[in-house]
């Protein structure tokens, strides 16, 4: 039977009778045949879709159109002698696509503008604080638990992070530390040249190394680093619903995924610092001794007497908590992928953003603080 559409009109009322295949091969047909329809519609419209012989949903779509066409040329619909279920799928799809739809403003002003634009960042703000907050709540539970049990801490997968985050990044930090101090005490021994004080290059190079740029570079290099790849590796598992997985089997996505990060990092980060201004001192003594003439040893004397007692540690101290911002943004970040690869990559890159501006801006407090202190 080929696809079509009768009428008849009884007592002021249209029946249309359907008729035939509604299927998407069938669709240039059913399209020109719903077009006479609605022309001239009386107030009642009664439907009959019992000579249907089958019906996909492109079909259903031309009927719901059909529906709707009568309904708004101001006809009562009803159907005969069900209406076809596929039309309640398509009522469900409109209806979470106008739920989806964010609201539109009919002019957008110069004034208008900026306020949505900063009201959209507030409430960004708002969210990313409440997540931040939510997941150090889970790290500090997990870990006042794990205090209880201590198998809790899942020392293998520590120590895994620990080489990962750790050991294999010694060549790197060793070289840019070495590096930055080479920089460093050549800019110094140029300026100082010009006063006759060569000899304190040794002073600047070993405070500015053990106090600030030792450990800064260091976290610096581990957020690009490190933070990256916890920020990819969760945000993977997220992906492929391996998180789910977890959840499933009574797992807690925090102590598995997110507790051996932070504390392998905890433990590497000071670890690379203690590397990182080994290299540094190293770099400043070659500079001196091929440039200012000054022997190894004078340069170690120098460098002994201008480390005062809080001199190592004011660095040292900044070590694990850089440790913990990083990998505490980098795991945040990770379990916020959702839906996309290209999610995934905007995300790790705002780990690595967000890790890194946080770095700075802490170390900048405790510089405030130390000289507060007089530490």
């Amino acid at each position: 039977m080929a696809e079509q559409l009768s009428f008849a009109d009884i007592d002021g009322r249209r029946r249309i009778g359907i008729a035939g295949r509604w299927t998407m091969d069938r669709v240039d047909g059913l399209a020109r045949v719903i077009g006479p329809a609605v022309a001239g519609v009386p107030a009642s419209v009664e439907i009959d879709a019992a000579g249907v012989e089958s019906l996909d949903l492109t079909g259903a779509w031309l009927l719901h159109s059909l529906e709707g066409r009568l309904a708004k040329a101001g006809a009562v619909v009803s159907w005969r002698p069900a209406r076809p279920q596929p039309l309640a799928f398509v009522d469900e799809l409109l209806a979470q696509g106008e739920a989806e739809e964010a609201p539109r403003e009919s002019r957008s002003t110069l004034v208008t503008r900026p306020l949505h634009r900063i009201g959209r960042l507030t409430v960004g703000f708002r969210r990313s604080a409440l997540d931040s907050l939510s997941l150090l709540g889970g790290v500090v539970t997990v870990m006042g638990r794990a205090c209880l049990s201590p198998h809790r801490f899942r020392l293998a997968s520590i120590v895994r992070h620990v080489y990962d985050t750790g050991v294999t990044a010694i060549p790197i930090v060793a070289l840019i530390a070495f590096l930055i101090a080479v920089i460093v005490a050549y800019i110094g021994a140029q300026q100082l040249r010009l006063y006759g004080g060569e000899i304190y290059v040794a002073d600047l190079v070993t405070v500015s190394v053990l106090r600030e740029l030792g450990v800064l570079l260091t976290a610096i290099i581990v957020a690009g680093r490190s933070g990256s790849a916890f920020a990819a590796e969760i945000g993977v598992m997220q992906l492929n619903d391996e998180v789910d997985a977890l959840r499933a089997i009574g797992l807690d996505p925090v102590e598995v995924l997110v507790v051996p990060r932070v504390l392998g990092l905890v433990l590497a980060l000071p670890l690379l610092t203690v590397v990182a201004n080994a290299m540094g001192l190293a770099g400043g003594a070659l500079l001196t001794w091929s440039l200012v003439d000054m022997p190894f040893a004078q340069y170690w004397d120098r460098v002994n007497e201008s480390i005062a007692p809080t001199t190592f540690w004011a660095g040292m101290i900044k070590a694990p908590v850089f440790a913990f911002i990083i990998a505490l943004v980098a795991t945040l970040r990770g379990l916020q992928v959702r839906d996309s690869s290209r999610e995934l990559g905007r995300l790790t890159t705002v780990a690595v953003v967000q890790s890194i501006f946080l770095v700075i801006l802490i170390d900048a407090l405790f510089a405030v603080v130390y000289m507060e202190i007089d530490f």
